[in-house]
C-alpha cells in the first residue's frame, strides 16, 4: 500500500474500495470515495488531490480498474523522474531516426496507454514545456512521436495526482491554468490520516494482518497505550508513514504485543515536531507542511479551550472570519463540545 508503487494490481473482483487498501469509515474518507465510484464509471479525467502518503496512486488505480477501462493498461508514471529535454520522447515516444540512437520506433507512455488510462504522479513537476505537450493532446487526442511524419490518436484517461495547491501555482506562473482545467474535469481531494481519527486503529490492524500473512507469523495484538497513540499523533507522513511504523514494529513484537514507539506520552495530541525520525523520511516540502500543520493545530486546540469552546470568540481572538475558523477546525478535526465549559 505504498503510493507511488510500479506494482501491477489486478481488479477485484467487485466494487471493493477494501481491496485496493482503501479503508475507512470516516465522513471525510467515505465522501471522497463516494466520488471515486461515481468517476470510476466514466472515463472523464481526474484530478487527485492530497498529501504525500494519503494513497493518491491508490485512488487512481480503483478509479481504472473499477471502470470501463479495467481490461486495458494502466500505465504510472512520475513527472519529477521527466528529464525537460526527453519529456516530448517519454510522453509519445519517437520514429525510427529521430535521432542518433533511435534505431527503431519506440512508443511513449500515451501510446502503451492506448484504451486504458495514463496515471501522470506528481504532475506539479511537468515542466513548461512538458505541460503544453500533454495540453496539445488532451485537446484532440492525437500527438506526433519525435520524428513521426504522421499524427497519430489515442484514446486515453489520464489521471493526475499532487500534493500542491494549484490555485497558488496558476498564480505563481509555474502551471498552466488551462491544462489545470483539461485535468480537473472530475476531482477528489484525500483528506490526511489525521483528520480520520478512528481509521487508524482500521488501518493499522490491516497492516497488521497483511504482515502476519507475508511473514507466516502470528499476528501481535496493538496494547492500550500504543492505541492511543495512534490516536494521538498527527501523522505527517499519513499512510505511508503509518505502514512504515507498523512493519517495523512488527517486526519487532514481542510476546505477542505490538507497541508504536512513537515518542509521544499519553497527553499529546498531534507530535510531527517531537519525532525527527518521522521528519527525516520526509522531503523537506513536506516536512514544512507537517510542522505548520502541527502549529496550527495545537494553536487551535489552544485558542478554543481557552474560550471554553466558543467558536465565535476564538475566531474573534485568532483576528479571523467565524466561518474561516470553523473550517480550520474541521480540518483538523477538533470538536469544541470537547472544551466546552
Amino acid at each position: 500500500m505504498i503510493p507511488g508503487s510500479a506494482r501491477k494490481l489486478s481488479s477485484p473482483p467487485a466494487d471493493d474500495l477494501g481491496g485496493f487498501g482503501l479503508l475507512g469509515s470516516a465522513p471525510c474518507f467515505t465522501a471522497a470515495m463516494n466520488l471515486v465510484r461515481r468517476y470510476a464509471q466514466t472515463s472523464a479525467h481526474v484530478l487527485i488531490q492530497g498529501e504525500t502518503g494519503t494513497g493518491k496512486e491508490l485512488v487512481a488505480r480503483a478509479v481504472h480498474y473499477l471502470g470501463p477501462r479495467r481490461y486495458k493498461p494502466f500505465v504510472p508514471i512520475n513527472c519529477g523522474a521527466l528529464p525537460d529535454n526527453l519529456v516530448e520522447n517519454e510522453l509519445f515516444g519517437h520514429a525510427r531516426g529521430a535521432f542518433t540512437d533511435a534505431r527503431e520506433s519506440q512508443p511513449g507512455v500515451v501510446g502503451e496507454a492506448d484504451g486504458g488510462t495514463l496515471f501522470l504522479d506528481e504532475i506539479e513537476c511537468l515542466s513548461h514545456k512538458g505541460q503544453v505537450a500533454l495540453l496539445r493532446f488532451l485537446q484532440d487526442g492525437h500527438y506526433r512521436p519525435l520524428g513521426g511524419r504522421s499524427l497519430v490518436q489515442a484514446d486515453v484517461r489520464v489521471i493526475a495526482a499532487s500534493n500542491r495547491d494549484f490555485e497558488a501555482m496558476v498564480q505563481e506562473g509555474s502551471f498552466r491554468q488551462d491544462l489545470l482545467y483539461r485535468l480537473a474535469i472530475m476531482a477528489v481531494t484525500l483528506p490526511p490520516l489525521r483528520a480520520r481519527g478512528a481509521d487508524v486503529l482500521l488501518l493499522i490492524e490491516h497492516f497488521v494482518q497483511r504482515f502476519a500473512r507475508s511473514y507466516a507469523r502470528p499476528a501481535p495484538v496493538l496494547d492500550e497505550q500504543a492505541r492511543r497513540q495512534a490516536l494521538a499523533y498527527a501523522w505527517p507522513g499519513n499512510i505511508r508513514e503509518l505502514e512504515n511504523v507498523v512493519h517495523r514494529q512488527f517486526l519487532l513484537a514481542d510476546g505477542g504485543v505490538l507497541h508504536l514507539d512513537l515518542g509521544l506520552d499519553e497527553r499529546s495530541r498531534a507530535a510531527p515536531a517531537a519525532s525527527a525520525e518521522a521528519l527525516a523520511a520526509l522531503d523537506m516540502r513536506s516536512a514544512k507542511a507537517a510542522v505548520i500543520a502541527r502549529f496550527e493545530r495545537d494553536y487551535l486546540e489552544q485558542l478554543i479551550a481557552a474560550t471554553g469552546g466558543n467558536v465565535s470568540a476564538a475566531a474573534q481572538r485568532a483576528g479571523k472570519e467565524r466561518r474561516a475558523f470553523g473550517k480550520l477546525l474541521k480540518k483538523y478535526g477538533i470538536e469544541r463540545d470537547r472544551y466546552a465549559g
